[in-house]
């Protein structure tokens, strides 16, 4: 329905905020473009398919357009065309024929109709730069959409987990209900459907404490995977920075991403979003013009140095959002606290995060964008998480980050996929992950928390299928299986894919245990990739970004084995939450407790007799066990008392045949709380361990415990 009356008051508005701002009474409109010539808001009926009127913006302050709408309300749709050069040779892509969507908008409505009117070029031209489309895009583009803020937050409050007693869970707010057979059907797939109570119930059941979610702000489908009729499923193609996806709303409200908020904090619960800013939708210079290229290339954009046609990628995504331009700068930030300030959310998993800190085409580790977040007062405050790499030269990063952030931690996943697959040489670099990973992150001064260990994640194998397949099968995606990676650290157990040999299946049970178990009770924040606890599988595709699917969805339908695993899961989660051992605020010293001989930390060889500098070296073994001391806790606990746990003795055997170890004489005998041999649980009231040595089953993983007694 189109809107009864035009509008007839325009007043001059102010610079900031920018985008488009309802205060009660009218609606501040502000577009940043440092390059352009004029610029006109499009009004268009509530529906957003008819432009009503064009309104030529001439307030211009700081290079920020803007005006003031008295007569504007909350639901009004609206979009930007912008008149300036047209010089791709000198990082200029101006083209008013082209809708554009306004970087700041909250809301949007309408779906994007792939068209070649919607590039600023000529399709089929010969020189993209030499040519200018004048076919008008707003039929096939969304709209921007004035937002009511307004939301009644009650007493909510972030739940604030210490970062040591984070248990994450990535997941995919689509994929994690779509065949949820407890989720009402019309809220499956939604943010309304994470809010319910069985997704609630179960998440705390399993013990997370913070759930991450990949990417939620507005993103679009590609291109190519339109034609091929696929869909972007995971959203690493973003559109606009503030709006949420709204495919994932119920209600196609705003209003229902914060109820999901506030439910899961009322469970206790935080929200972590994965965000993508190191790039957008808009690809190369063959991309289409929607937004940021329409609005001012040359500021947004690294464009290349010797050739301004053309973009720096650092991203393999076509573009690079350029963070040394303030107002680009600024845009990123102003969103950061959006989805604090107004969304509620608890922190950020930022992919390809070294893109952020590149400054004159350099990974400069306290770059701008760094420095902006440290002095930030709302930022500073909430978890950060980097992806610490991204495709540029030098970009690998891993350890490099500042204080205040976490990173993922791919060695972690890397060391422990190949010792569990069996490969030797790796004692070394198991004790340092298992430990903390002290190497990358102690000479800065940061402590285990700053890793975020994982074995698998969205991107890659799911561990049912690292330990089914050697190698990816990804046929499905429509691109010869030449997409996704190739180096998967995977082992199949001895057969590729489905099976009914029950060797085999046990083996490859046993070792989704061992690995589940190594991440559960290593220090640093461990990540579960949801679905892992009860067996998921995506049939060998490592890479199911273009699978909105039953490929890509969780399936709820679990049998006896399935829900062994998701029960043995839930016991080592609550077990990591019961005893601080396993999440450490400081590094092991290795070294005499004070007062004492004894060491929080010991490394033994199966024979019993400490770890040498010549055993770490041997690239045969592939055992060893790892003590930890219940009385060498240097933390303390919130009211600061000393923290004394339990004594744990860690049993590691990756060999292929059973191994004898020989326990520590040094006090009470020991009882089992962990065996990866069998997906049996340990009685926790069976009667202590009195045996001087136990056999570890062939690739196999025990934990062991002890009331921890003061040292002499």
């Amino acid at each position: 329905m189109k809107s009864p009356n035009p509008i007839h008051i325009v007043w001059p508005g102010a610079a900031y905020p920018r985008g488009a701002t309802w205060d009660g009474e009218g609606v501040n409109f502000a577009l940043f473009s440092q390059h352009a010539e004029k610029v006109e808001l499009c009004i268009f009926d509530d529906s957003g398919r008819h432009e009503l009127q064009r309104i030529v913006l001439r307030e211009r302050t700081d290079d920020v357009w803007h005006c003031y709408l008295p007569e504007a309300r909350p639901g009004m749709a609206y979009g930007y065309r912008v008149h300036g050069p047209y010089k791709p040779e000198d990082g200029h892509r101006f083209n008013p024929h082209k809708l554009l969507i306004d970087p700041y908008a909250k809301d949007l409505v309408g779906q994007l109709r792939w068209s070649d009117a919607l590039y600023g070029y000529t399709i089929g031209s010969k020189r993209e730069d030499l040519s200018f489309d004048r076919r008008d895009s707003a039929s096939f583009m969304p709209k921007g959409r004035v937002l009511e803020t307004a939301f009644t937050w009650g007493d909510d409050r972030r739940p604030q987990i210490a970062r040591q007693d984070m248990v994450i869970y990535e997941m995919h707010v689509r994929g994690f209900t779509m065949q949820h057979p407890e989720v009402p059907p019309e809220l499956r797939g939604t943010y309304a459907g994470l809010a319910t109570a069985p997704v609630i119930d179960y998440l705390q059941r399993l013990g997370i404490t913070t759930v991450e979610l990949l990417p939620v702000h507005s993103y679009l489908n590609d291109r190519h995977l339109a034609e091929k009729g696929l869909q972007n499923y995971w959203g690493y193609n973003t559109l606009g920075f503030f709006a949420p996806q709204m495919r994932y709303s119920a209600a196609r409200k705003v209003k229902e991403f914060k109820t999901m908020v506030k439910t899961l904090h009322s469970a206790g619960i935080e929200v972590i979003l994965d965000v993508v800013y190191n790039h957008t939708c808009e690809g190369n210079q063959l991309g289409p013009t929607l937004s940021l290229r329409g609005v001012d290339n040359a500021s947004y954009y690294i464009v290349n140095a010797d050739n301004r046609r053309y973009y720096d990628d650092f991203t393999g995504c076509g573009n690079t959002v350029n963070l040394e331009h303030p107002r680009a700068l600024q845009l990123v930030m102003d969103s950061l606290r959006y989805w604090v300030e107004e969304m509620h959310v608890d922190g950020f998993r930022f992919d390809l995060a070294s893109a952020l800190a590149r400054e004159s085409g350099k990974v400069e580790n306290l770059g701008g964008f760094f420095d902006a977040i440290r002095q930030d007062p709302v930022l500073n405050r909430v978890k950060l998480i980097a992806e610490p790499w991204d495709l540029g030269h030098g970009g690998y990063q891993v350890g490099n980050f500042p204080l205040g952030w976490a990173e993922w931690n791919d060695r972690y996943r890397d060391g422990m996929r190949s010792y569990w697959k069996g490969d030797g040489g790796l004692l070394g670099e198991v004790a340092s992950r298992l430990t903390g990973s002290q190497d990358l992150y102690g000479w800065s001064g940061k402590q285990p928390p700053a890793s975020i260990n994982f074995v698998t994640a969205h991107d890659g194998f799911t561990l049912h299928d690292l330990v089914s397949y050697n190698e990816k099968h990804n046929e499905a995606n429509g691109e010869d299986n030449r997409d996704g990676s190739s180096n998967n650290h995977a082992w199949n157990c001895g057969v590729e894919g489905p099976t009914d040999d029950p060797e085999v299946l046990s083996l490859r049970a046993r070792q989704k245990r061992n690995l589940l178990a190594t991440l559960l009770l290593s220090q640093g924040v461990p990540m579960l990739l949801a679905g892992d606890e009860s067996g998921h599988t995506q049939k060998g595709n490592n890479n199911v970004y273009c699978q909105d699917n039953e490929l890509g969805w969780l399936d709820w339908a679990l049998d006896d084995e399935r829900l062994a695993l998701r029960d043995f899961t839930r016991h080592l989660v609550h077990l990591r939450r019961r005893h601080p051992s396993f999440g450490r605020r400081s590094f092991f010293r290795g070294a005499p407790l004070k007062g004492t001989a004894a060491k929080d930390l010991v490394w033994y060889r199966p024979d019993g007799q400490e770890m040498s500098p010549g055993d770490w070296d041997d690239g045969n073994a592939r055992c060893i066990a790892m003590f930890m001391s219940g009385c060498g806790i240097a933390d303390m606990g919130r009211r600061g008392e000393p923290l004394v746990d339990d004594d744990f003795l860690l049993l590691f055997n990756a060999h292929h045949e059973d191994m004898e170890f020989t326990l520590p004489a040094d006090g009470a005998p020991w009882h089992l709380r962990v065996d990866t041999a069998s997906d049996t649980l340990p009685d926790d009231e069976a009667p202590p361990l009195v045996q001087a040595t136990l056999r570890v089953h062939c690739r196999s993983l025990v934990l062991l415990a002890r009331p921890a007694r003061p040292h002499p």
